[in-house]
């Protein structure tokens, strides 16, 4: 568990702590996919220009007086079938982890709202509820996780 929400001692108890922890798991998990769909996304972009940009200059402009001197040209050349199935293969890929990062995100965002929706419930007692701010600070500030609205 982490050191700042094990710190919490007297402010929750320990099912709002185990969930405090879940939300935080859950929003690493969604930030780890959100950064490797980005970078595969933007591999995906420089190599699919890279290549197009490849074929205009050894295929195009050479061969651009007959369309079945290009077709051959791109045919004879095996470079082609192997980049044709690495930027397919990287478009494939960043479609698996916009869906995983969709859902990463649907089940931090539900964690959340979950514990916002109970706070009247996870902080019962008048003192602890004078004292939940300072516990929505902390996750705010350490986190990056706003537990003071539903909206993102």
């Amino acid at each position: 568990m982490e050191s700042s929400i094990l710190m919490l001692d007297e402010r929750t108890d320990k099912a709002t702590k185990q969930m405090l922890q879940k939300v935080v798991e859950r929003k690493r998990k969604f930030d780890a996919f959100k950064f490797r769909h980005l970078t595969v996304l933007w591999l995906t972009v420089f190599l699919a220009f890279s290549y197009i940009y490849f074929l205009y200059k050894t295929i195009a402009i050479p061969y651009s007086y007959s369309f079945a001197a290009m077709f051959s040209a791109y045919v004879d050349n095996s470079l082609n079938l192997y980049a044709f199935v690495v930027i397919g293969g990287l478009f494939g890929l960043m479609n698996l982890l916009k869906q995983k990062k969709d859902k990463a995100e649907k089940e931090y965002h539900a964690l959340r709202c979950e514990i916002i929706d109970k706070s009247k419930d996870l902080w019962k007692p008048k003192d602890a509820w004078k004292n939940r701010h300072l516990v929505f600070e902390m996750m705010k500030k350490n986190y990056d996780i706003n537990l003071y609205h539903e909206n993102k």
